[in-house]
């Protein structure tokens, strides 16, 4: 079939709000969301088997092509394999692969069968991943040889399926199961409340909770890539976000293939230079990230990017806000737009700079509501703010058809409350209905009586050519309650002194105000951060706060 946008075209983003009906998203996809409705087939059965859907290569350079059709006959043969060790509807089977078809594989033929996927990230280690699959009760779990001995300190580990050439007795040969499964499996129903993923929060401020993903997130997701993302029949698109992560597999996973586009896999670690090579080798058209890899690219230099001027015709950015530097440079040294999409683990994507509707952009907005969600910013009193007022951003539930978290896993949801779902992030509501983003609640800085985003500092910072990347916290003050503290990675050539730390604070000064510039930097050689890139600012606080307590 054609993919439900390829010719759609650009759309006015006020009429598309408008015109929004949740009844037009759902009439695109085969099952029916309070029938039955089966997201393998949503993502594979309902396409031209002949069409690629994976496009795969290895750190060693091997390349791979894999059809809709294909991918059908081994998610069947591996719905089989679970059903073989008793895992049916309902039942939760974690993955933790590098990006392999195997693990688009063992994605796809969880759902078939009816089971919830759960992704566990590679670099989890044994307590994590212990955490994990005791939250969400695993039934199955699947794994390669280089993460297979992981799983010997996990308690009460269900069986495991393991791709390699070399397998334990006692653990399932995913390969050899696979080949003698059938290739046929009925597709198993369910309905749209029904739970189709498992993910976790990442567990900043205590252990991960279970957010439980129903197949009704599947509209929501198709949005995305239609309205914010701009996939199109004729891209090559690659997300670079890895699928242990919420943002890799809602979007470079469920999200293309919904479509009936192919998703690119790279089996490799984050280089500018793989990064560059996967771009001009595989004629990346459309391409999604977090801003540290995009940050990343900025670094290896404009050389790097040679060649490359005009090939890409969307960027899409997630994670954490992006930087008017990494923006202005990929205007002027690839010619490419780039915007900034916010969302979470458990919405989804909600706010973007959208690429196919029409409405303003400007640098360092989080962009509009996506249709079908309606926004507002709170007060600590749960009441509506006005215009350029910083409150907590929050999701109007009654007013937002594709909203589609209800809840954490078996534990309580404090967030939800009066009509609303509160984010957590602090942002203000522009007079023309735009979002820009202050930081997450804990983030903001006060100081003299000012609050301080450490965002804006962090921008200013990075335009510096000294610095590569840049985190702000805020320090306790007797005087001014905090001051803006900033770390510091410098770029290659340039040497941390005290000369150079008191030209970036002045350079902030000037770029952004009297009283929101760094008066403390300290250069380091990394930031801490997720394995999926998000800038952990709350570890720097705590080190912060430990350093106080020891002076």
């Amino acid at each position: 079939m054609d993919t439900p946008i390829a010719a759609q075209g650009a759309e006015d983003y006020a009429e598309a709000v408008t015109n929004f009906r949740l009844g037009d998203l759902r009439a695109l996809f085969q099952g029916h969301f309070e029938a039955g409705i089966n997201a393998c087939v949503e993502c594979v059965d309902r396409h031209p088997a002949g069409a690629v859907a994976l496009e795969w290569e290895s750190q060693d350079g091997r390349r791979a092509r894999f059809t809709f059709g294909e991918m059908r006959e081994r998610a069947a043969r591996f719905a089989n394999v679970l059903a073989a060790y008793g895992v049916g509807e309902g039942d939760v089977v974690s993955g933790m692969l590098p990006r392999i078809p195997e693990l688009l594989v063992t994605i796809l033929g969880t759902w078939r069968a009816g089971a919830v996927y759960q992704p566990l990230f590679t670099a989890l280690g044994p307590k994590a991943i212990e955490h994990r699959l005791q939250l969400a009760e695993s039934k199955f779990v699947v794994t390669d040889a280089a993460n297979r001995s992981k799983l010997d300190e996990v308690a009460g580990c269900p069986p495991i399926a393991v791709v390699s050439t070399t397998v334990r007795d006692g653990d399932v040969d995913f390969t050899a199961a696979l080949a003698a499964a059938s290739d046929e499996f009925e597709p198993v129903l369910r309905k749209g409340t029904e739970i189709f993923m498992m993910m976790s929060t990442s567990g900043t401020t205590g252990l991960p909770k279970g957010v439980p993903v129903p197949l009704n997130a599947l509209p929501s997701i198709l949005a995305y890539m239609r309205d914010a993302v701009d996939l199109r029949a004729a891209d090559r698109f690659w997300n670079i976000a890895d699928p242990g992560w919420a943002y890799g597999l809602y979007y470079a996973v469920t999200g293309p293939l919904l479509l009936g586009h192919a998703t690119t896999f790279y089996d490799g670690p984050f280089t500018p230079e793989s990064t560059y090579r996967i771009i001009r080798t595989h004629g990346i058209t459309n391409l999604a990230g977090a801003p540290t890899a995009f940050r990343l690219l900025i670094a290896a230099g404009a050389e790097a990017a040679s060649g490359l001027a005009g090939q890409l015709r969307a960027v899409s950015s997630a994670g954490e806000p992006l930087n008017p530097e990494v923006i202005r440079w990929f205007g002027e040294m690839l010619k490419a737009p780039i915007y900034d999409h916010y969302g979470q683990t458990e919405l989804g994507m909600v706010v973007n700079n959208h690429h196919r509707l029409r409405h303003d952009m400007h640098p360092g907005s989080a962009g509009f509501a996506m249709p079908g969600y309606r926004v507002a910013v709170l007060n600590d009193a749960g009441e509506e703010l006005p215009a350029n007022v910083p409150g907590m951003l929050a999701i109007d539930i009654a007013r937002s058809p594709l909203l589609w978290f209800t809840g954490y896993f078996k534990q309580a949801t404090p967030a939800i409350a009066d009509g609303y779902y509160r984010t957590g992030d602090t942002v203000e509501l522009e007079p023309d209905g735009r979002i820009s983003f202050v930081g997450r609640a804990d983030d903001v800085i006060t100081s003299s009586g000012y609050r301080i985003g450490p965002f804006d500092v962090e921008s200013a910072l990075i335009e510096h050519p000294a610095v590569t990347e840049a985190a702000v916290i805020g320090k306790p003050d007797p005087a001014r309650t905090e001051i803006v503290k900033a770390f510091v990675v410098l770029a290659k050539d340039f040497a941390a002194s005290d000369e150079l730390a008191d030209e970036l604070a002045q350079y902030v000064k000037r770029r952004l105000s009297a009283h929101a510039y760094p008066r403390e930097i300290e250069f380091v050689a990394e930031l801490p951060k997720t394995p999926s890139g998000k800038l952990q600012r709350f570890l720097l606080r705590t080190a912060e706060a430990a350093k106080g307590a020891t002076q």
